[in-house]
Formats: structure tokens, C-alpha cells, sequence
């Protein structure tokens, strides 16, 4: 059985000086890394590290890849990380995939296929990619799995999250994402941070059909953390009001064309 460290956070300042530790279970640990600069748009990178094998999810921007290599180090030789997860192109989601490769032309890429057409704008494509539709799961050596589950138009339409097995927690990516300027890791008061969720969603999500197909996607699976990849993470005791907010999000083409709904 393993621990789960979120409900610790709530209503704590971290140091922003070292990886937090989010979950652990024997040779599965979750690290949040994050970036240090206090911005409204703030970016969580996530690192799974599962046996010998270590993943970034949605390592960054290439102007935090320095601050984000300092906080893997902390934890494991940067080069020993085996493969990115990008849930989209995004440049603050992506970019600094050609940093890693730099450093390890070895790294696998694993995303959809339509971020894929995108990704060799940054600059190269001489990577190894490992193609979510033809797998729709990760195995790891240990025998712990990922699940890739598909969000299309949330906000690009071959966005995906990514669901850990052993901690059930959900890497979302720009869902359930927001905009803070006082950013806590673990969301204190769901209410409250609605707010900042609607700054995000309301312009960037493309309709409440995308967000009610995604959630039905969801159905049957055991959420016990929801990471986003901007803003608060969520703990068990705040998935329902989660799923329930995208449930009855009006956004983009709802707003946009609201004459026509």
C-alpha cells in the first residue's frame, strides 16, 4: 500500500528549493518539481520514477529547463531520464523536449500523434516516439503501468492525460488547469480557486460538449489526485467538485456562438 502526501499539503507553503515527494509506494515514487518564479502561469512538472526507469511529464518551457534539470538532479542523474510525456505541443508544455534530447539523444517521446506533427518545430526530429493510440498504456519494467486517456479539444485535439495506476493520480495537463498569483501546490478552497480555473478554461477549453466527453471518459476510473499542469493540484476530497466543474463548464464555442446554442 502506498502513501499518498497530498491531503499533508493542504494549506502549506513548500520549499520551492527541492522536489516535493506527492506519492510513494516501494519503487514508485511521484516527485512535483515545478518552477520557482512566481507567475500566474506557473508550470508543475511532474517526474515518475518507478525501478530504474524515470519520466518527465510535461517538462517545460526552455527558459526554466536549467531550474527543472537542478530539480531532477536532486533526485536522480539527469541523464538517466528514459522518456518525456508531452500532453500536447504547447511551448510551455514542450519546448525544452530539445534541451533533454541534447542531453539524452536517447529519451523517448511519448504523445499523440497530432503533437507530434507539431513537435519538430522546435527544432528537431530525430527522436524515438512512442505513439499514445497505438498503445494507450506505458509499462514500466517493474510491472507499474501508465494509462493514456484522450481529451480531444481540451484544448487541442490530440490532448491527453495521463493516469498513474499504482497512485491513481491523473496528470491532466492544461485541464483543470488555472491562473493564480497566489498559488498554493495543493488547492485549500475549491470555491475559491473555481476562479482561477475559469480564467484558463472559459477562453482556452472549446465547448462544454469537449469537457462532458471527457469526463464521461473517466467513468469507472478511481481518482484519488487530479495534477494539473498549471495551477493547485487536487486531493480525493476535491475530485468530485472537479468532475462536477467541467460537467457545467461553458466555454470557447459555447460563449463565442451562444446565439447558436
Amino acid at each position: 500500500m502506498g502513501t499518498d502526501f497530498l491531503e499533508h499539503y493542504r494549506g502549506k507553503m513548500i520549499s520551492l528549493d527541492e522536489p516535493t515527494l506527492l506519492y510513494e509506494e516501494s519503487d514508485h515514487r511521484i516527485y512535483w518539481l515545478g518552477i520557482e518564479e512566481e507567475t500566474a502561469f506557473r508550470c508543475n512538472v511532474y517526474l515518475i520514477c518507478s525501478g530504474e526507469e524515470y519520466i518527465l511529464i510535461d517538462p517545460g518551457s526552455r527558459q526554466y529547463f536549467e531550474q527543472v534539470k537542478r530539480r531532477v538532479a536532486q533526485v536522480v542523474d539527469p541523464n538517466k531520464i528514459n522518456a518525456l510525456i508531452l500532453c500536447h505541443q504547447d511551448p510551455d508544455v514542450a519546448a525544452s523536449m530539445v534541451d533533454w534530447l541534447e542531453l539524452n539523444p536517447a529519451i523517448t517521446i511519448i504523445s499523440s500523434a497530432r503533437t507530434n506533427v507539431l513537435l519538430p518545430h522546435y527544432g528537431r526530429s530525430d527522436y524515438t516516439f512512442y505513439d499514445i493510440a497505438d498503445h494507450m498504456q506505458y509499462s514500466f519494467k517493474n510491472g507499474k503501468k501508465l494509462r493514456f486517456i484522450e481529451a480531444p479539444f481540451l484544448h487541442f485535439p490530440g490532448a491527453f492525460t495521463t493516469y498513474d495506476e499504482t497512485s491513481a493520480f491523473l496528470f491532466s495537463g492544461d485541464i483543470w488547469a488555472a491562473l493564480d498569483t497566489d498559488w498554493e501546490l495543493l488547492s485549500s478552497d475549491f470555491e475559491t480557486h473555481k476562479l482561477n480555473m475559469d480564467l484558463f478554461h472559459v477562453d482556452y477549453m472549446a465547448s462544454n460538449i469537449a469537457a462532458r466527453g471527457f469526463v464521461r471518459r473517466l467513468d469507472g476510473i478511481t481518482l484519488k489526485g487530479i495534477l494539473p499542469q498549471h495551477g493547485s493540484i487536487f486531493s480525493e476530497k476535491d475530485v468530485p467538485l472537479a468532475l462536477e466543474y467541467l460537467k457545467n463548464l461553458r466555454c470557447g464555442l459555447d460563449i463565442v456562438y451562444a446565439d447558436l446554442s
